[in-house]
């Protein structure tokens, strides 16, 4: 049974995820450590410059995720800070390439899960590290 204070906090949040996306979790993580505990627009600045074909899919799901918790909080962009961002296994595609003296080799295509979560920096709790405390406008 989930405690009533972390109903409330669950509610607060805005969450987005996305399924079998074709590009290996390890690439997606690389990105994700980049952008995680920042703010939406110093994410979305990030995402813009970075080479990795990750960053499209991730800036979709962070923008749904803005977009969910704008929709249920109220809260404007500007105060949105990402709190949780994983990148998880999604099924394998296996397929085979053939090889010297009729053998066939394995080519595991992996493919991915995003997960982002944002939250209002009013709404959040100052156990939050990552977040600085000169950066927080009150």
């Amino acid at each position: 049974m989930i405690a009533k204070r972390e109903k409330q906090k669950i509610e607060e949040m805005g969450k987005a995820s996305s399924k079998q996306i074709p590009i290996a979790p390890a690439k997606v993580r690389r990105v994700l450590d980049q952008i995680r505990g920042r703010s939406y627009e110093e994410a979305l600045a990030i995402l813009g410059r970075m080479p990795y074909r990750a960053c499209e899919p991730i800036s979709t799901v962070l923008g749904s995720a803005a977009a969910n918790a704008q929709f249920r909080t109220g809260a404007s962009r500007d105060v949105l800070f990402i709190t949780e961002a994983i990148a998880n296994a999604s099924p394998t595609m296996n397929r085979f390439r053939p090889r010297a003296k009729g053998r066939g080799f394995p080519i595991l295509k992996r493919s991915s899960q995003i997960k982002i979560v944002v939250q209002a920096a009013e709404s959040m709790d100052q156990n939050y590290s990552y977040i600085k405390k000169g950066s927080l406008e009150t």
